[in-house]
């Protein structure tokens, strides 16, 4: 039997995070969310059964969601990453290898396909 994939939801939004752990959570995955890079980290660091993280780009603190995912990549390349932005473009090469970019708005739906996806090519 394949794992569910956990999904951490990173965004310093509060309306935009719940409603990504609601479509995530309804679309049959477990969540945990982290309003900043750092609560992210703490996560990450204590929880091995993250498979995803999906974090906004945009965030307050010492990094934001680019430079998050970039170590995770490193401490953790087997974890799927999805970055989002309703402000930023980054070029193919500011994303870490394997990594994902969507822009907001996004469908929650599409969250979910890529996360599925990801999940049955492991």
């Amino acid at each position: 039997m394949i794992a569910r994939p956990v999904v951490l939801v990173v965004d310093d939004e509060p309306l935009i995070r719940l409603y990504a752990v609601d479509v995530l959570t309804d679309a049959g995955f477990d969540t945990l969310e982290a309003a900043d890079a750092e609560e992210a980290m703490v996560l990450l660091a204590d929880n091995a059964a993250i498979t995803v993280l999906f974090t906004d780009i945009n965030m307050p603190g010492p990094f934001n969601g680019l430079e998050l995912a970039r170590k995770v990549h490193e401490l953790r390349p087997d974890v799927q990453l999805i970055i989002t932005s309703g402000k930023e473009r980054p070029d193919r090469s500011a994303i870490p290898e394997q990594g994902t970019f969507l822009a907001k708005p996004y469908q929650g739906s599409v969250v979910a396909a890529l996360i599925k996806s990801a999940a049955q090519g492991r």
